[in-house]
């Protein structure tokens, strides 16, 4: 698997949002349930030029992102999505094992986020454990929230 990881660019920042609107879908949401999900998982160029958020690209197509926020010595693991067709194959782990190296880098000891009940056990699988629950801004849900301690 030849995947690379790099620095997201201001000027893909739709792209991005599209690819994390796809991810979101690969749980089943209907389309009603996106489009309120849909001001939470926009990035804008603002958001790619000021927060950290890394792309994972197979043969120079974006196939997952990542954005992290907060200060050390906790930070959030804001998102983290993978294009459907490449979840199952190594990604999301790429990416989780890319937040945790940048938090432990910027002194972090640890990781917070609020999962999607379908990601729930990939972050589970990863070491994240349960620290309660959160509501989505979007669509006030009661998320999972999980913490992954450096």
């Amino acid at each position: 698997m030849d995947l690379r990881i790099r620095a997201a660019r201001p000027a893909e920042a739709a792209e991005l949002t599209e690819l994390a609107l796809r991810s979101k879908g690969h749980w089943g949401y209907e389309a009603e349930f996106l489009a309120r999900c849909r001001s939470e998982l926009t990035l804008t160029p603002a958001d790619v030029a000021t927060r950290q958020v890394a792309v994972v690209e197979r043969d120079g197509a974006a196939v997952g992102l990542l954005v992290l926020g907060g200060t050390p010595p906790e930070l959030e693991l804001d998102m983290l999505f993978v294009d459907p067709p490449a979840i199952g194959t190594g990604v999301g782990r790429v990416l989780f094992d890319h937040a945790v190296a940048t938090a432990r880098a910027a002194g972090a000891r640890a990781l917070w986020l609020d999962a999607d009940p379908g990601a729930e056990p990939f972050y589970r699988h990863v070491g994240a454990v349960p620290a309660g629950t959160a509501v989505s801004p979007s669509t006030g849900r009661t998320l999972p929230r999980l913490r992954y301690d450096l």
